[in-house]
């Protein structure tokens, strides 16, 4: 291209004193670098707005295995899965102008990506959810973190997020019989159940958490699919049945303290229970399992899933979105449309 583009982007002001605010965020223009001879110059169509972003702007930040994007400091341009239109490629990059591709280089209108870190989409028409929701992680942890078995009982905690959205649907079409989710309010709560097949739902500021799963799942539960940790975690322990297997894919207890994010979740968990029981509690992350990604794709073509997504319009509407996200606010996966 011998015209670049200007950018507007999102980038990080100033790290966050609690929960994260727009004002932490700034959108600034800039121009695009010029591309090189391994590059791609995409106009970005659609990108996502994860939670983990609180944790990674905190001011004592570092790499998390998990999180796609790295630590944040003031001034850096913030970065997430997004999906975008090709508008100049190399000629022998496989890729022509008008593809879509997804990219790591979310929280802008243009990019430059190099040609290894590009996935090609085709042409159309696309649904945004199932590349940048976690429906793929649900599924991975479901199929390779552990295994369903036909009948089980499973209990989704977050489930009203991005991928408790996807892994109670999920669950199901792999063959558990009954799905169980936690959430933090009775709309949510009802929502689950009408939209995405939860059976029942349990609230997070409605009586112990322990009584509420016991009453929803009064023969205990096979499978735990665990977003939050602390008090779920142990709940689950108490619920779970002989031979249950856990599977841990995030620790919202520690990402969203309102003290500060940080990466240690604490939990007092009775391990005789774990052994008496034969629990395997398993902590997992799909990014150890890329291939499972394209087999999610083919996958949830014939699989009937509602695709759980709140759809926000525009960059400046992005950082009221990421701050809504980390309170609890909005539904499934957050998507910017630009």
């Amino acid at each position: 291209m011998t015209s670049m583009p200007k950018c507007r982007q999102v980038r990080l002001a100033r790290h966050p004193e609690a929960m994260i605010q727009p004002s932490d965020l700034v959108i600034a223009e800039t121009q695009l670098p010029p591309s090189g001879p391994t590059d791609v110059v995409v106009r970005n169509r659609w990108f996502r707005v994860s939670i983990s972003t609180r944790l990674m702007a905190d001011r004592d930040a570092q790499a998390v295995e998990g999180i796609p994007f790295p630590a944040l400091s003031p001034g850096d341009t913030l970065a997430d899965g997004a999906i975008g239109e090709v508008l100049a490629c190399p000629p022998d990059s496989g890729f022509m102008v008008g593809d879509f591709v997804s990219h790591p280089f979310g929280w802008r209108d243009h990019a430059v990506v190099p040609v290894g870190q590009c996935v090609a989409l085709g042409r159309g028409p696309i649904e945004p959810a199932a590349y940048l929701g976690h429906g793929w992680t649900a599924y991975a942890a479901l199929t390779r973190g552990i295994r369903i078995r036909p009948g089980d009982t499973v209990f989704v905690s977050s489930a009203a997020g991005a991928i408790g959205s996807m892994a109670g649907q999920v669950a199901r079409r792999l063959g558990a019989a009954r799905v169980i989710g936690s959430t933090g309010s009775r709309d949510k709560a009802d929502w689950m159940r009408a939209d995405l097949g939860y059976d029942a739902a349990v609230l997070r500021n409605g009586g112990p958490l322990a009584d509420q799963l016991a009453a929803a799942a009064p023969d205990g539960i096979d499978v735990f699919v665990d977003m939050v940790g602390g008090d779920h975690l142990v709940a689950a322990v108490g619920a779970a049945r002989e031979g249950a297997r856990f599977v841990l894919l995030g620790a919202l207890t520690a990402e969203l303290d309102r003290q500060g994010a940080s990466v240690v979740a604490p939990a007092a968990l009775d391990s005789f229970q774990l052994i008496l029981k034969d629990i395997t509690l398993r902590g997992y992350s799909a990014d150890r399992d890329v291939a499972a990604f394209a087999e999610w794709i083919a996958w949830q073509r014939d699989a009937g899933l509602h695709f759980a997504r709140t759809m926000v319009a525009g960059l400046d509407a992005a950082p009221q979105a990421l701050h809504d996200a980390c309170e609890g606010r909005l539904r499934g996966v957050v998507i910017v449309a630009l």
